[in-house]
């Protein structure tokens, strides 16, 4: 009996400590890893590094071009910075962290300038690396922050005073061949478009059939929208809605009914009487 008490209590506690051990386990699995201090920053300037070594490669006139593997199809070969920056990935959350923090300036700049992403990725890395020192030997990191700013404002006055706005046709071409890595002929496409339709003029590029680049320019202005009603087809062959000399509504707010229309129509009807 008292065998049988002792294997029941083992048991029990074997199973106790085995539930232990699987609760200990999960909760590792899900929790959040947490570093603070000098461990964290190292941890995600060692991501930043990575990054920046490999975009940095892209960088001038000279740059080199970088492979990137792709989940479908053969490799693709760029020498665009911020396309190498979004391709690249880590396992360990704090690297990837600080990753991140880089891509997000490169996907700026971008937005912002349309160029130049591989010279913000390197000026990234230098900032955060020295911030980093400066924190650790016992800077204050709203000080720091705030000579960085004060930094780029200088910076950016300096640029804009020896700036010089590009006016040639010559000039626009250098500035797209360049953007297009080096691509003299996209280059010359680019300035014959802005020649063609001004500095205020929109210029889209598009996924064309054939193998030759081609530019199109279209007069006017282009709205990317079709007839609302198969009524208002005129050519029941094409399928297409051809009017000449239409009277063009233009609206700032939503039209939700047609009785917000009635008294326009009317007044249009009236006056082609």
């Amino acid at each position: 009996m008292n065998t049988l008490n002792n294997a029941s209590r083992s048991l029990l506690q074997s199973a106790i400590q085995s539930t232990r051990s699987n609760v200990v386990r999960r909760g590792m699995a899900t929790g959040k890893e947490i570093r603070f201090g000098v461990e964290g920053r190292a941890a995600m300037l060692k991501g930043v590094d990575l990054l920046a070594d490999a975009v940095q490669v892209t960088l001038g006139p000279k740059g080199r071009n970088a492979i990137i593997a792709q989940p479908y199809g053969p490799p693709k070969i760029t020498k665009d910075g911020v396309t190498v920056a979004k391709s690249i990935d880590f396992e360990d959350n704090f690297e990837n962290m600080g990753a991140q923090l880089v891509k997000s300036v490169a996907s700026k700049t971008n937005d912002v300038a349309g160029d130049g992403t591989t010279t913000a990725t390197v000026l990234a890395r230098a900032i955060y690396r020295e911030g980093c020192k400066a924190v650790a030997a016992g800077m204050n990191p709203l000080d720091v922050r705030r000579g960085i700013q004060s930094a780029v404002n200088c910076v950016v006055e300096t640029l804009e005073s020896i700036s010089r706005p590009i006016t040639s046709r010559e000039e626009v071409s250098q500035v797209g061949t360049i953007s297009a890595n080096g691509d003299a002929a996209i280059g010359r496409l680019i300035s014959d478009a802005m020649e063609r339709v001004g500095k205020e003029g929109v210029i889209t590029v598009q996924d064309g059939k054939t193998i030759e680049d081609e530019l199109e320019v279209v007069e006017g202005m282009k709205f990317d929208r079709g007839y609302i009603s198969p009524y208002f087809i005129s050519d029941p062959k094409t399928q297409v809605c051809e009017l000449e000399n239409p009277v063009i509504l233009l609206v700032e707010k939503k039209v939700s009914s047609i009785q917000q229309l009635v008294p326009v129509l009317e007044s249009v009807i009236k006056g082609q009487q």
